[in-house]
């Protein structure tokens, strides 16, 4: 059996590691290397260090992320500072979790929490309670904005704003006030709720973020004998009877099976030449990241690895050692109107807050991408996996009900793209 795997993300990875060996593999990607919006690239800071295309945080909750690193022999302790869940600023707040059993942990954070009183700490803990009990379920009907939500639960203290509405910003990517309450929940849920020991640790990567995955993933991929076709991006998809013809640099290819692993708005083009089909329509709405990397003197250092930056435009800074700093900005808002430069001196005005003297405006680098993941909105309909078309599957992060834009939901969408490709034709199992 031929398949062939379109888009070289982690959703993609995730795919190919687990159809290798169980199939005559061919993986396609545009770009000049593995990884997606989650990796490496070519730009490098003052002082030639390689940068990567965002400041990615994994949670301890990322399960199939991490068991994917194990198997293709890539230690996360390795790779990762793993630190208990820590929401900070500069106006004083701050909410640490300690190193207790759950729920305790949760606890001893919010009566604990600076800049917020014993009141909304226990509303707020009561309100928790209620979520667990109801094993944190928003109704598919029920879906409304996170805003909305927190409306509803009365939570609309400091706690709102400086831990939940931050909290989803980082983790949908989408604003609160039209972000998705079920998915905000399911977030909570997975963190905060999770029973599993460390499940909302934050991970940070130690280096670049090819290393987590990318790189090591094509090395394994080729002593598998595994086909990575870089800077091979794929024009077209046409059936031919039971199988299907790839239309890319080198010329038409045909394939039993076809896995697109690609962001939602590069389907509808791969899917232009097929006969009519009624499937649900992957998102169209998109959200902007930037990142942008300040090159402080080594001296700088932040007192804790992750903080909430609470000026004009919000956003979290990453103290990636030596004096490097990244601070990223997600979700539609002012500061994408605002100049490269207006823009690098109106964070570097919030990220002083944290220095004890005066500190001149570094040397900087921004990334923006303008597309960078889908706009989690209320009662969002997700692309399925299955399309109508025989041996045709999809893999990505916007195909996961009731989950964000993460690394974690993109690798489970790659493992199960892999499954659907196998169950009901070979009986192989997929691992």
């Amino acid at each position: 059996m031929r398949v062939a795997i379109v888009g070289g993300g982690w959703a993609g990875i995730a795919a190919a590691i687990a159809l290798a060996g169980k199939a005559e593999l061919t993986l396609f990607e545009a770009g000049r290397a593995l990884g997606g919006r989650a990796r490496s690239i070519g730009r490098t800071d003052a002082r030639g260090n390689a940068l990567d295309n965002g400041q990615h945080i994994l949670l301890g909750a990322y399960r199939e992320t991490l068991g994917l690193m194990w198997k293709i022999g890539v230690a996360p302790e390795a790779h990762l500072k793993r630190l208990p869940l820590r929401i900070q600023d500069a106006s004083g707040f701050c909410l640490a979790l300690p190193r207790l059993p759950h729920p305790f942990h949760l606890l001893w954070g919010f009566l604990t929490a600076r800049k917020t009183g014993l009141r909304e700490k226990l509303h707020t803990a009561r309100w928790m309670r209620t979520l667990r009990a109801r094993r944190f379920a928003v109704p598919p009907e029920a879906d409304g904005s996170v805003a909305q939500w927190l409306d509803a639960a009365g939570q609309n203290g400091v706690l709102r704003r400086r831990l939940w509405e931050p909290l989803c910003l980082a983790a949908l990517n989408t604003p609160a006030g039209y972000a998705s309450a079920r998915v905000f929940a399911r977030v909570v849920q997975e963190s905060l709720g999770n029973s599993a020991s460390g499940a909302a640790d934050l991970l940070l990567p130690r280096g670049r973020l090819s290393d987590l995955l990318p790189d090591p993933a094509q090395e394994w991929l080729d002593a598998r004998g595994v086909a990575v076709r870089l800077r091979e991006r794929i024009h077209a998809l046409r059936p031919q009877a039971d199988r299907w013809r790839i239309v890319g640099r080198r010329g038409a290819e045909t394939f039993d099976r076809v896995i697109l692993a690609v962001a939602p708005w590069h389907l509808p083009p791969l899917l232009a030449e097929l006969p009519r089909a009624v499937f649900p329509a992957p998102p169209r709405d998109a959200e902007p990241i930037a990142t942008l990397y300040f090159d402080y003197p080594e001296s700088i250092a932040l007192p804790y690895p992750l903080l909430a930056l609470d000026g004009a435009h919000g956003g979290w800074l990453a103290d990636r050692g030596g004096g490097l700093l990244a601070a990223v900005l997600s979700g539609h808002g002012a500061w994408e109107r605002l100049t490269d430069e207006d823009l690098a001196v109106a964070l570097h005005d919030d990220i002083c807050a944290w220095f004890p003297h005066p500190v001149a405006l570094p040397p900087y680098r921004i990334i923006r991408e303008k597309r960078a993941t889908f706009s989690c909105r209320p009662r969002l309909v997700r692309c399925p996996q299955t399309l109508p078309w025989r041996g045709l599957f999809v893999a990505g992060d916007h195909t996961v009900p009731d989950y964000p834009a993460t690394l974690e939901s993109a690798v489970r969408s790659g493992r199960n793209s892999a499954r659907l490709c196998l169950d009901a034709h070979s009986g192989l199992a997929c691992g």
